[in-house]
C-alpha cells in the first residue's frame, strides 16, 4: 500500500474528496506550455503603466536570457521607460498569437503582438513581430514555470496601425 501510494498523486478539493492526478508526460503538453510561456513573457514585457513597469520587466527577464535583456537595455537607453514615467502612458496588449516548431529542440518561434499606448484619451495602436527560440530549461516556480527559456529573442517589425 506504501509502495502503492509512492506511484501516485492525488488532489484535495475544498470539500475534502481525494481526486487521484495523473502524470502527463512533457511532450503531450509542450506546444500549449510553449505558447502559454510566450504569452506570459509578451504581457510581462510589453503590458507596462507607470507604476508596474519594473515589478512586469523583472518578471520578463526571468523568463528569457541575454538576448531578452539586450533588447531591454536597448529600450532603456531610447527612454522608452522615462516616457512611461514621463507621460504616465499605459502600454496595453491587445492580443498575441504565436506559432511555433516544437519537432526539434530549441524550438522556433515568431509571435505577433497588438499593443496599444494610451495617453489621457489619445491611444495610438501597434503592431509587433518577435522571433527567436525556447530552450528547455529546469523549471523554477513562481520565475519560470514553464521550464523553457527564449534566446535569440528579437523585434523584428514595429507597425503603427492607423486608426
Amino acid at each position: 500500500m506504501h509502495r502503492n501510494a509512492l506511484d501516485h498523486a492525488f488532489a484535495v478539493t475544498g470539500s475534502g474528496q481525494v481526486i487521484p492526478l495523473l502524470w502527463e508526460e512533457r511532450s503531450h503538453q509542450l506546444e500549449i506550455e510553449a505558447k502559454a510561456h510566450l504569452e506570459r513573457f509578451h504581457f510581462s514585457f510589453y503590458d507596462l503603466t507607470p507604476d508596474t513597469y519594473e515589478t512586469q520587466l523583472e518578471k520578463a527577464l526571468w523568463l528569457g536570457n541575454s538576448s531578452v535583456d539586450e533588447v531591454y537595455r536597448q529600450k532603456k537607453a531610447d527612454g522608452v521607460y522615462n516616457r512611461i514615467l514621463q507621460y504616465a502612458l499605459v502600454q496595453k496588449v491587445d492580443s498575441i498569437s504565436s506559432t511555433l516548431d516544437v519537432s526539434q529542440s530549441p524550438y522556433l518561434f515568431r509571435s505577433q503582438l497588438f499593443f496599444s499606448i494610451h495617453r489621457g484619451n489619445i491611444k495610438e495602436s501597434y503592431e509587433l513581430l518577435t522571433s527567436g527560440k525556447l530552450l528547455p530549461v529546469k523549471r523554477s516556480f513562481p520565475k519560470n514555470p514553464h521550464g523553457l527559456m527564449i534566446t535569440d529573442f528579437y523585434e523584428n517589425r514595429l507597425n503603427k496601425l492607423s486608426q
